[in-house]
């Protein structure tokens, strides 16, 4: 039976048309689940019972189970389990400018980045549309408050997912939805260029985040497996026509990993490769994990690092540090789990 969170509005809408019923049924089911938080059939009180019962033969309102939370003061993140059994994570982080959640979007993920915990537990399956959905309604229920923002770049690689991640998007930015602003969304990826040209086609304003985390091929080759099937030398080409079709500003995620990617050298290599983009650099502290052998560069390393880029006029900032004290690395929360 489907869940009644994997559906789009125009999707609900052709179900409704499908059992004789008027379509503005999806927009009262809509404002029910998503905007007074109603998640049994049964409440939704301006809808006939006939219908009420249809629904209920046809899809469930069953949430994810919540594991386990751990809280700290900006920041908690969640540990989920699946009706198979298996687990993902969500993070909620408080800023001065709204609340934002990190979702997950695959069991596990086959990109193998060498310095990702999620990479080291290998992709199981794509995450379903109500399955993503759910992390962002049961955190906004957890905490009482709305979320404001929306990244996915928690376990997977979101394009590895893309028809899915298209469909919760259209949830997500729907104003009889979750209503959360295109420009309120970011969606990751590292580096998958086919999909990049499809994401740029579509008539969604989400932001688009690549996972860079080197200035070169030979690093990149090391660390991130992608690279060797869509090298720099495609990729950044991909992402300019990506910015001239959609006039949006691309962000460059760049984890500093000490004595790999974070000399002088490699940062004014950074600048000589992006120079010219529409674009800003997060430099990101990296959260060691006993399973990987990859160390957090220095602070001293992070803000020369930081220093060169901002003196060559490209836009970067320092990726602000949440939950050092909880299982703040990608996958972390999950792994302590599997590893019991």
């Amino acid at each position: 039976m489907k869940s009644i969170y994997g559906l789009s509005r125009d999707s609900l809408e052709e179900y409704f048309l499908s059992i004789g019923e008027k379509k503005f049924k999806a927009i009262q089911v809509y404002e029910w689940i998503y905007q007074k938080n109603i998640n049994c059939f049964d409440d939704m009180s301006n809808v006939k019972k006939i219908v009420i019962d249809r629904l209920k033969k046809d899809f469930t309102c069953d949430k994810l189970n919540i594991l386990k939370i751990e809280r700290d003061k900006l920041v908690n993140k969640y540990l989920f389990e699946l009706s198979d059994k298996e687990r993902i994570e969500s993070v909620l982080m408080r800023h001065d400018y709204g609340i934002s959640i990190c979702i997950s979007s695959q069991v596990g993920c086959n990109m193998t980045c060498k310095f990702c915990e999620s990479g080291r537990l290998k992709k199981v399956r794509n995450l379903e549309v109500n399955e993503m959905i759910l992390q962002i309604l049961q955190v906004s229920e957890d905490i009482g408050e709305r979320i404001s923002h929306v990244v996915v770049m928690g376990i997977g690689e979101p394009f590895d997912n893309f028809d899915n991640i298209v469909e919760f998007i259209k949830t997500v930015n729907d104003p009889k939805g979750l209503n959360i602003g295109s420009r309120h969304i970011t969606i990751s990826t590292c580096g998958i260029i086919p999909k990049i040209i499809e994401f740029s086609k579509l008539p969604y304003q989400v932001n688009l985040a690549v996972s860079l985390h080197a200035p070169n091929d030979e690093i990149r080759n090391s660390i991130m497996p992608i690279n060797k099937v869509y090298s720099l030398e495609k990729l950044i080409p991909t992402i300019r026509d990506y910015i001239n079709r959609t006039n949006r500003r691309v962000t460059f995620e760049y984890i500093l990993l000490s004595g790999i990617n974070d000399s002088k050298e490699n940062a004014l290599e950074l600048c000589t490769l992006l120079r010219g983009l529409n674009c800003y650099i997060n430099l990101i502290p990296y959260n060691e994990t006993n399973n990987l052998q990859f160390k957090r560069s220095k602070k001293s390393t992070i803000l020369d690092f930081y220093d060169i880029i901002k003196k060559e006029g490209l836009n970067v900032t320092i990726r602000r540090e949440f939950g050092s004290k909880i299982s703040a690395a990608c996958g972390q929360l999950r792994s302590k789990k599997e590893d019991l």
